[in-house]
């Protein structure tokens, strides 16, 4: 079943990609997944979102190494952290991660990266609650740079949705 976000966002899709339902391509955790329209070599690439409240005091590096973890807990191997810095500023911090990994998928191993943003969303009369969007690319290491754009694209498009219309 696929989880909501914490908090509702807004976002454009760049041309080439397509929403689809998480449970009916097999990713029941996230929020959204979408794919792109030109596989590699048996891979779609894709863009997801997921999130959670965080009240517990972990860092953004903190939840960028569970999720290297998490990787790690369904099979990954060689999961490497390749860059990680900081985003946004002390009232809207953010973190971006890359990680290069091998995988299983259909049978195939592949060699995989992937480009993970996190967003913290802070309350402003609690600034210890918090919550969390995560936004990741996944793509082969071969498409890595045709879609790398595409991500970054999407990424400018994100934004609360305040439910306010424009």
């Amino acid at each position: 079943m696929p989880t909501t976000l914490p908090v509702p966002i807004e976002f454009s899709l760049p041309e080439g990609w397509r929403s689809a339902p998480p449970d009916e391509v097999g990713a029941p955790g996230v929020a959204f997944i979408a794919l792109h329209e030109h596989p590699d070599d048996g891979f779609t690439a894709n863009i997801t979102a997921d999130g959670d409240f965080r009240p517990d005091g972990a860092t953004l590096a903190d939840m960028g190494d569970e999720s290297l973890d998490r990787l790690r807990e369904a099979g990954a191997e060689s999961v490497v952290v390749t860059s990680r810095r900081d985003l946004g500023s002390e009232a809207s911090p953010g973190l971006a991660q890359r990680l290069t990994l091998s995988a299983v998928g259909a049978g195939v191993r592949r060699d995989l990266v992937q480009s993970q943003v996190y967003l913290a969303v802070l309350d402003e009369k609690d600034p210890h609650r918090r919550a969390v969007i995560r936004l990741i690319l996944t793509s082969t290491a071969a498409q890595e740079e045709d879609v790398l754009g595409d991500f970054q694209a999407f990424l400018r498009t994100v934004s609360l949705d305040t439910g306010a219309e424009a």
